[in-house]
């Protein structure tokens, strides 16, 4: 797949939501309590917002030839069930919204098979220069493939873990 498209991409180039690749979780990622180590949750949704945003010209390819990539600024994640040794999974990318400099999306990790929510991630992204190590906006052709994508993604529900805040309810 290449890193770069055409600025005029439409709203229908971009399924809603984009679904990563299947994904296995590995031996070495299970912790002590017999389940997927938190940290791998991490690797899996990274994973996963990877192959998303190289539908809209970032990735390897853009880093090399541009000089620009994208950082996470702010995650939350939220754990609601299990996964085990060599589940098959895949994350679902919802581009919530975007900016000139930002990208705001919500991840779920899935059982690949049954369906079923293993995880979400609500996570902030910011375009950097790598030269300058610095947020800058993101060029006109990626503007505007997140514009796509975002037109094709404004139809989805918004989850209901976009926004949580962490605190414990008194009374």
């Amino acid at each position: 797949m290449t890193d770069v498209f055409d600025a005029k991409t439409s709203p229908a180039a971009f399924p809603a939501p984009f679904v990563s690749s299947v994904m296995a979780v590995k031996p070495d990622w299970i912790d002590y309590n017999g389940h997927l180590n938190m940290a791998y949750y991490n690797v899996l949704f990274d994973q996963g917002i990877d192959e998303a945003f190289e539908t809209v010209g970032l990735g390897l390819d853009y880093l090399k030839a541009r000089g620009g990539s994208f950082f996470t600024a702010e995650t939350h994640v939220c754990y609601l069930r299990e996964v085990s040794l060599e589940d098959p999974v895949r994350v679902r990318v919802h581009l919530l919204d975007c900016d000139a400099k930002r990208a705001h999306v919500f991840e779920e990790l899935v059982h690949a098979e049954e369906g079923w929510t293993s995880a979400t991630l609500e996570q902030m992204s910011l375009h950097v220069d790598m030269q300058a190590k610095k947020v800058t906006p993101w060029p006109d052709d990626i503007a505007e493939n997140f514009k796509a994508m975002h037109a094709a993604h404004s139809a989805l529900p918004i989850p209901p873990q976009v926004g949580r805040v962490i605190k414990i309810k008194r009374g």
